[in-house]
């Protein structure tokens, strides 16, 4: 998952949302920190991840990650601080001070959401490839303790599948070990699991092979100036796709307790894709 010079720039930041969307300090739950003038201060999921989750620049648009579209899906006492990075590993991220810069931001009671996988695959480069039972989990490990020391919570997340069918249309897992060897740590270090893998590949399954050639960055010529040849990418997503995954994402946290029912909103309601805004977008 390449990336260009600006969207490496730019993929710190937290992207302008949709309409009533803002992402400014509202009152936290019960349990958030104090505040200036007695208000609790407002409680942030930051999210370490991949081009899967990452925000994105217009000069990418349509391309969307998951993490632009997950405010639509949270109440306004929520904040997020999507830290993902295209091309990041769960080692490049940490090997580039990517988590100490999340972790000085983090504070108690705050969320942290994990999500690597797709670049860890990438063993011919010894810059971020890791090895599923030894090198993932050891670098998983530094995550969940650098949040822990903070006083807040990590969640693991298993990487979103990519968009691959069998010949009889079957989806097929493309991610090896690593959402295994997520789930063994998780449960060995007691952290949250939310399984996005289980269950993108179960919700590619539900739309069939040209279901989610919408949710995809699949492109006709002549769609976005963004890609004249057109596209015919398999891991990234448009708008619709990453709020489909988004919403797994919510509701899945929502299933694991992480978050409870007053945290969220429009589970089950549409969300319009024109929704998503790219940063630099005119």
């Amino acid at each position: 998952m390449s990336l260009t010079r600006r969207q490496t720039a730019t993929a710190l930041l937290t992207l302008p949302l949709g309409p009533a969307l803002a992402l400014t300090a509202t009152p936290a739950l019960a349990h958030g920190g104090g505040g200036g003038g007695g208000r609790p201060r407002p409680r942030t999921l930051h999210i370490a991840g991949d081009s899967t989750a990452a925000p994105k620049h217009a000069e990418a648009a349509p391309e969307t990650g998951w993490g632009m579209a997950l405010p639509f899906f949270l109440a306004g006492r929520l904040r997020v601080a999507n830290h993902a990075v295209n091309g990041r590993s769960s080692k490049s991220f940490i090997d580039e001070g990517r988590l100490a810069a999340l972790l000085a931001g983090v504070q108690p009671d705050d969320l942290v959401l994990v999500q690597f996988g797709h670049n860890d695959q990438k063993t011919e480069d010894p810059a971020r490839g890791t090895d599923p039972y030894t090198t993932y989990q050891e670098y998983l490990r530094q995550y969940v303790q650098g949040v822990r020391a903070r006083r807040a919570r990590p969640v693991l997340v298993t990487s979103v599948e990519r968009r691959r069918f069998a010949a009889d249309g079957t989806a097929r897992p493309t991610l090896g070990a690593y959402p295994a060897a997520m789930r063994a740590l998780a449960a060995e270090e007691n952290v949250p699991l939310v399984d996005v893998q289980a269950l993108s590949l179960a919700r590619w399954q539900e739309l069939g092979p040209d279901g989610t050639e919408t949710c995809f960055l699949w492109l006709d010529p002549g769609d976005s100036p963004n890609y004249p040849d057109g596209a015919q990418d398999n891991t990234h997503f448009r708008p619709v796709g990453a709020i489909e995954v988004a919403r797994l994402t919510a509701r899945a946290l929502l299933g694991e307790d992480v978050l409870a029912a007053r945290d969220l909103r429009r589970l089950d309601d549409r969300v319009p894709e024109e929704w998503i805004t790219w940063a630099g977008q005119v």
